[in-house]
């Protein structure tokens, strides 16, 4: 049994701990081998494999190891991670480094699944290897390669839905006509593909994004609680776009997510936003996080924020940015640079709402950009150790004087 990149070993131990069910790769990994590219899991950027067994995976995982020592010679270090619901368990593998080392598997029982709102997540039960490919998004990732188990020596390749075709066409199809309905997140997987493989979408995809954004956002709206959103508007939808900016070519995909209209998923104003061309770049310069960045031009960036479940410390900028924006409108700015230390660290403004400042065009600029990369950094000439062996005694007047000295050496800065 030859694949290119996956050791034959762990091919045959994959299929004996398979028992006679059938067992097959699926996915992006069967996408990438027909394309003549090498397949990684894009957080980690090690060798991965999705499987499905019309079977148990957790029985075919917990009879792994042994079929490993057999085809191997040796034992292999295994670490898993069960999903319950699903039937799917993440394994990582340390094979010999001939063989590459780690990788990583995710085995899942065959199963259907139906969506019983749009948005929600969907009703899973076991289904079949065609059955499993059906619920799939794109035609190009609705392809499996069934392992042989003895009878035939070579994989088969199953392709229900034309990926062939849509490969050699370099295009992206959603598998039915509620594809994008049933998950919106699926646009955004769309971008992420389209920008990594240099796809585009085909054009009855096009016209199921125009009719499904139509109707967006259905039976919940911005305002609302956030608890109340169907999961495809929180999490699921910040997990992608994380997966986007992170581990894709980012500019590529904003720019073809926002041409099909599909920043609509997020904030009505985002899709109308060009700025994020120039504010993202200047995101990086600044060592910030480009989700923040993002959202931060929203008509409504921490009802967004709450909504996709950002981390609270990046709620927490979204906020201190909101109220330093304020300040800035109707308050005098400070003509020295002690006084912006004195207005931005007072008022416990963190560094990252200063730069998310900077970058979504909080005026003035230039001394929010100079506290950023300068005037924060300007420290007292003594260190409290100092000040304590000349007397001084620990408590409120000591940090008084240590702010004193401090604001002396930012007066000589212009």
């Amino acid at each position: 049994m030859q694949i290119p990149d996956v050791p034959p070993q762990l091919l045959s131990a994959l299929v004996e701990a398979a028992a006679g069910l059938r067992l097959a790769l699926v996915g992006g990994v069967v996408r990438d081998l027909l394309l003549h590219r090498h397949h990684q899991d894009p957080w980690r950027g090690l060798p991965d494999l999705d499987l499905v067994v019309e079977g148990s995976a957790p029985d075919l995982v917990e009879r792994l190891p042994k079929a490993l020592e057999q085809h191997l010679g040796q034992a292999v270090p295994l670490r898993q991670q069960p999903h319950g619901r699903y039937g799917t368990v993440a394994v990582e593998l340390q094979l010999p480094a001939e063989l590459g080392g780690t990788w990583l598997l995710d085995l899942a029982s065959a199963r259907q699944e139906a969506y019983p709102r749009p948005g929600e997540n969907p009703q899973v039960s076991p289904g079949s290897l065609e059955q499993d490919l059906a619920r799939r998004d794109f035609s190009v990732n609705a392809m499996a390669l069934v392992l042989p188990d003895g009878a035939a020596s070579e994989p088969q390749l199953l392709d229900p839905h034309g990926g062939q075709h849509d490969l050699a066409a370099r295009q992206l199809r959603f598998l039915h006509p509620h594809s994008l309905r049933d998950d919106p997140t699926r646009l955004v997987r769309a971008a992420r593909y389209a920008a990594r493989l240099g796809f585009d979408l085909a054009p009855d995809a096009l016209h199921q994004v125009a009719s499904t954004l139509q109707d967006w956002p259905w039976a919940w709206h911005l305002g609302q609680d956030p608890a109340l959103a169907p999961p495809a508007l929180g999490t699921r939808l910040r997990m992608e776009l994380e997966l986007l900016l992170e581990r894709e070519p980012w500019r590529e995909a904003l720019a073809r997510l926002q041409r099909w209209g599909g920043l609509v998923l997020f904030d009505r104003q985002l899709q109308q936003d060009l700025s994020w061309r120039f504010r993202l770049p200047w995101a990086l310069r600044l060592a910030l996080p480009l989700l923040p960045a993002l959202v931060a031009c929203a008509a409504q960036p921490l009802p967004l924020a709450r909504r996709l479940q950002l981390p609270h410390g990046q709620q927490r900028w979204l906020q201190q940015l909101h109220q330093l924006s304020l300040h800035l409108l109707m308050q005098p700015c400070p003509e020295r640079p002690a006084g912006w230390c004195e207005l931005l660290e007072g008022s416990g403004c963190s560094p990252e709402a200063v730069g998310l400042g900077v970058i979504t065009g909080a005026q003035p600029r230039c001394p929010l950009l100079r506290w950023f990369f300068r005037w924060r950094h300007v420290k007292a000439p003594v260190t409290a150790s100092q000040l304590l062996d000349e007397g001084w005694q620990a408590g409120p007047e000591l940090g008084k004087e240590l702010k004193r000295r401090r604001m002396q050496i930012l007066a000589k800065y212009q």
